[in-house]
């Protein structure tokens, strides 16, 4: 038997033209073959819907994915291999060994929210350079989004970022280069940090971690495990005290590190009772600083259960990294205008079928608010005349200029303006109990008055309905 190959190529050799489905290159290869490659084309990235219980989508990934379009390039090796599978032909090839994204990208801001009908993305170039990105764009959106989605509503039920601190923990339960996404999406949406060192060194998010169970088990006892711990990392460190039993834990850490003992981490059992007990024990021993922190497959739910336990942070690990905490952001990328020869006029396109309509035309998206700063509609046009009005605010920026990223900011402005973009939700759109989409992005022909106080209520109620029903 002939020995099995193992390949060592990852994602990190390979471009980021060939992270894409065969059927862009097909497609591709077709447009090449009857001469519509070059002709202008604008797709558009939105969700139909959101998962269900849902009120509101973050995004997420457009710091990630902005470089990668501008580096979206083919590797002369790889466009020889897709010619030798089959996957292009020789026309297709020469176009790809030249290839470049030299178009234009306009987007929502990374950590604005987004609702159904959102045109979060919006890519305008020739019909070939922007029908390739299409694999790159939902893999990197789809994914970040649905973790800062699932963790803003985990940091809604802590208190906010100003409440209870969330640490990310979850790269043991996903692929090892996700989970340095998976910080990096978590923080944008209010994480105070993550145990990730990747997504500390390569995107400077705040990093934490201290002992594992196996590092207790290591010694010959629990008082030895903390008394070498405590000295690597002083009497600030947070120490792990169930892995025989916590009452006694708590007395072991109390004991060696004294009553300045930084916190205590406690990662099984009932965690409100356990907390409870645990923050009776420390201010009887005089721990009375002493910080709890708590583990064990924390979601917003559980979160939201222990709001009145004497808990000082969670450390929340599967949920927020899996699937299971963050239903797919369901976006989709589409071609909603065309032209039918290089520099031609646009015309808009759209999908017709049952479940999946779609909106032609380059879209221009606003959001509307109260007189406090509250949200409470979304609309966009694609009339050039339709303009906004006062309390209407532009969602799209320039994000890249003929191929260059034109849009850069810093990951704690990102932060900060998921922050204020989820301190413009209504407290019933903040809920984390199940309901539909508080506000579905409606398309607006003519110019229209402020709602009033009075229709505000009735807004939402129909956005909601529909949120739901999209």
């Amino acid at each position: 038997m002939s020995p099995v190959h193992v390949s060592r190529t990852t994602s990190r050799t390979t471009s980021p033209g060939l992270l894409t489905d065969r059927y862009e290159l097909t497609m591709l290869t077709s447009f090449v073959t009857d001469g519509t490659v070059d002709h202008p084309a604008v797709f558009e990235a939105f969700a139909r819907r959101l998962p269900e219980g849902r009120r509101y989508g973050v995004l997420g990934g457009l710091g990630r994915l902005l470089p990668l379009l501008e580096g979206f390039t083919f590797d002369p090796a790889e466009v020889d291999w897709l010619l030798e599978q089959g996957v292009v032909n020789e026309p297709t090839a020469a176009y790809l060994r030249d290839f470049a994204f030299r178009g234009d990208v306009d987007a929502y801001r990374e950590g604005e929210l987004y609702f159904p009908g959102s045109p979060v993305l919006t890519v305008s170039g020739t019909l070939g350079e922007c029908v390739v990105l299409e694999t790159l764009v939902l893999s990197v959106l789809n994914h970040d989004s649905a973790i800062a989605s699932g963790a803003a509503r985990m940091v809604v039920a802590a208190g906010g970022r100003d409440g209870r601190p969330l640490v990310e923990m979850g790269g043991r339960r996903t692929h090892e280069e996700a989970a340095v996404a998976v910080g990096r999406a978590a923080y944008v949406a209010g994480f105070a940090s993550t145990s990730n060192l990747a997504a500390g060194r390569l995107h400077a998010v705040p990093t934490v971690g201290t002992a594992a169970h196996a590092f207790t088990l290591a010694h010959r006892s629990e008082v030895d495990a903390f008394r070498s711990q405590v000295a690597a990392q002083g009497v600030g460190t947070t120490l792990l005290v169930d892995t025989y039993d916590t009452a006694q834990g708590i007395r072991n850490a109390v004991e060696v590190a004294g009553p300045g003992l930084g916190a205590v981490r406690i990662d099984s059992g009932d965690l409100a009772d356990e907390s409870t007990a645990a923050r009776a024990l420390l201010d009887e021993l005089g721990a009375t600083s002493t910080r709890i922190t708590v583990t064990s497959d924390l979601d917003e739910y559980v979160i939201a259960a222990l709001a009145d336990a004497p808990i000082d942070g969670y450390g929340v690990g599967t949920r927020v990294a899996t699937g299971s905490g963050h239903p797919t952001a369901q976006m989709v990328y589409k071609l909603v205008a065309v032209g039918d020869e290089p520099g031609g006029a646009l015309r808009p396109v759209a999908k017709k079928s049952q479940d999946k309509v779609s909106v032609g035309g380059r879209k221009t998206a606003y959001r509307t608010h109260d007189a406090d700063g509250t949200v409470i509609a979304e609309w966009f046009t694609t009339d050039p005349d339709v303009l906004p009005g006062d309390g209407d605010r532009p969602l799209q920026v320039a994000a890249i200029r003929r191929g260059d990223v034109v849009h850069s900011p810093a990951l704690d402005e990102v932060r900060d303006h998921c922050a204020a973009a989820l301190a413009s939700l209504p407290p019933a759109a903040l809920a984390i109990t199940g309901g539909g989409a508080h506000l579905r992005a409606q398309p607006r022909t003519a110019p229209q008055p402020r709602p009033t106080t009075a229709t505000t209520a009735t807004t939402a109620t129909t956005a909601t309905t529909e949120g739901a029903t999209a």
